[in-house]
């Protein structure tokens, strides 16, 4: 290793290296380049630009905007008797979207049940949240962490897990009849809205939590400190400085918890049962055993319509807030 640096060395202090790319360098002085113009910068520039954007923009066009473009030319075909899609433009997978009762009460049960659980995440983050962001101390990493390990475990373990909980002969009936409190197993426990919204307010928990964990994080403490010195309790200090600097974390923990358990469709398909059928697990069966893409694929799009939608509602309502 040392020969090589002494050649380089040697060479580089001679200039026969240097002299082939246009460098001229003279002991104890920095390199000049004679032949670098800023025309070869502007392309270097460029090239290095297209060589960082290309394979994002590339991963972008073939995974997103080309299944939506196919999932949005879909939804305008139709299905023929011996079950091929037809490639003729028509609106009846819209109309029939709109017009069979089924589809829409099977989506508001859906928001129903994506409010719920939107509801009860954000009272179980944010006072965790506000925990950890001011009275934790020294073991807010630990905390931290077990708040985020159960994101670790496999969805579908977490899932199976609360159906052996609920079963009827699962771990909470088995509970409550040991301690007297029913005779039977209590069937509402399982393959019910029940089921799903707590499945789901479990998994979905740790997502509302991050948000309100980061906004209370970024508080300025002199504010709650002022707020104290001026003679404010801890509820007016909370209601009036805390509360107020961490609705962006509410409103995003908010619209994650609600869109991500609307689309959600594995845990209505373990712990649903028929009361507990989602817009999603119709969306599946449509793609699966019924074979009727062109109407799966409307239904996917007005549920990405309603998505976005929700989206910018809620950026719109962060940002109204912050300027207010």
């Amino acid at each position: 290793m040392q020969r090589w640096i002494d050649f380089f060395r040697q060479n580089l202090g001679q200039g026969r290296l240097a002299r082939g790319v246009g460098i001229r360098i003279r002991p104890g002085r920095r390199p000049t380049g004679s032949r670098i113009s800023g025309e070869d910068v502007t392309v270097f520039s460029r090239t290095y630009r297209a060589v960082v954007t290309v394979p994002p923009l590339l991963w972008v066009t073939v995974f997103l905007l080309v299944p939506y473009l196919l999932m949005f030319c879909y939804s305008f075909w139709s299905v023929s008797t011996s079950q091929n899609v037809v490639h003729s433009w028509t609106l009846s997978n819209y109309r029939q979207l709109v017009g069979v009762h089924v589809y829409g009460q099977t989506l508001l049960r859906s928001m129903w049940i994506a409010a719920r659980v939107m509801l009860f995440s954000l009272l179980l983050g944010y006072p965790l949240a506000y925990f950890l962001s001011f009275y934790a101390g020294r073991r807010k990493d630990l905390f931290y962490q077990l708040v985020i390990i159960p994101l670790w475990v496999s969805y579908l373990v977490r899932a199976y897990a609360w159906k052996t909980i609920l079963g009827s002969d699962g771990v909470l009936n088995t509970l409550l009849q040991y301690v007297h409190l029913t005779k039977h197993p209590l069937e509402f426990l399982l393959y019910s809205p029940f089921a799903v919204v707590l499945t789901l307010t479990h998994i979905y928990t740790p997502f509302a939590f991050l948000p309100i964990y980061a906004s209370l994080e970024h508080i300025p403490r002199p504010l709650i400190e002022a707020s104290q010195d001026l003679g404010a309790s801890a509820a007016q200090t909370f209601w009036r400085v805390v509360f107020p600097l961490s609705i962006p974390g509410v409103l995003a923990g908010a619209t994650f918890a609600f869109v991500l358990s609307l689309g959600d469709f594995l845990a209505p398909l373990l712990l649903g049962g028929p009361s507990g059928i989602m817009i999603s697990n119709i969306v599946v069966s449509l793609f699966g055993a019924a074979y009727n893409w062109p109407l799966g694929a409307a239904i996917s799009l007005g549920m990405l319509v309603l998505v976005v939608s929700l989206l910018f509602v809620s950026e719109g309502l962060e940002k109204k807030w912050r300027f207010s």
